[in-house]
């Protein structure tokens, strides 16, 4: 099987609402639903959980009975940081997946992605064992050497863009949590997927990605999805 493990577990203070941003409604519609969307027209997901913020679990509910999102299987309570919220739908799936079954992880607020991605993910990932969606770097690259200025350049070709979606094997990727969790490392790393292989050593392998794939984080990548939405439904009336 393939399961979306969807992070809906932020609650977006850079965007300023009075509600997480994954609920804010773009053309209508809550992003979330516009990212779910995305995954139950997919004919090679099979089901979805919802990792959702504290407190709006009912919201959640309501809004995949509304659209009548029928992959959604599980919803669970995120934790505070991405890393904690990924383990917490990790350790919900425990006796509901197969060890060979895959879990992509993906953001509800990156209503850009497409089928192409997805089902290169899978790809990748069953050939490879795991797969991140990867940008390379189109701009000029240089050091940070404080908030103000540069000294040296950075080659873009040694470094990349790491995106989700994330794909993995279920049982490998719990088996690394827990013992992230046991060596009580999960709190000093970065808060991402990526940082926990990293520091056992594992290879990261590379699937297909998009410039356009954003996450939403703040009123111009609100103002971007709209209008991409606007294009959207202007090229289905063609």
């Amino acid at each position: 099987m393939n399961i979306v493990l969807l992070l809906a577990g932020g609650v977006g203070t850079r965007m300023g609402a009075n509600i997480p941003k994954q609920f804010i409604e773009i053309k209508g519609k809550p992003i979330i639903a516009h990212t779910l969307e995305i995954f139950e027209n997919n004919q090679n997901i099979d089901a979805v959980e919802i990792v959702c913020v504290h407190g709006f679990e009912d919201l959640v509910k309501e809004i995949v009975d509304k659209y009548d999102f029928k992959k959604v299987q599980w919803i669970c309570e995120g934790g505070s940081t991405f890393t904690l919220s990924v383990y917490n739908g990790l350790k919900n799936l425990k006796n509901k997946l197969q060890e060979d079954d895959f879990v992509m992880i993906h953001m509800s607020v990156a209503p850009f992605i497409d089928d192409e991605i997805i089902d290169d993910a899978l790809l990748v990932a069953k050939e490879k064992g795991n797969s991140i969606s990867e940008n390379p770097c189109l701009l000029c690259m240089g050091s940070r050497d404080t908030d103000e200025y540069s000294t040296k350049s950075v080659l873009r070709e040694t470094i990349t863009g790491l995106n989700t979606p994330q794909t993995f094997r279920y049982q490998e990727i719990l088996d690394l949590y827990d013992k992230a969790d046991e060596d009580n490392i999960l709190d000093t790393l970065e808060p991402h997927t990526t940082s926990v292989y990293y520091h056992y050593g594992k290879t990261l392998y590379f699937s297909k990605g998009s410039q356009l794939n954003i996450k939403i984080t703040n009123q111009d990548d609100l103002d971007l999805f709209e209008a991409f939405c606007i294009m959207k439904e202007q090229r289905e009336k063609c």
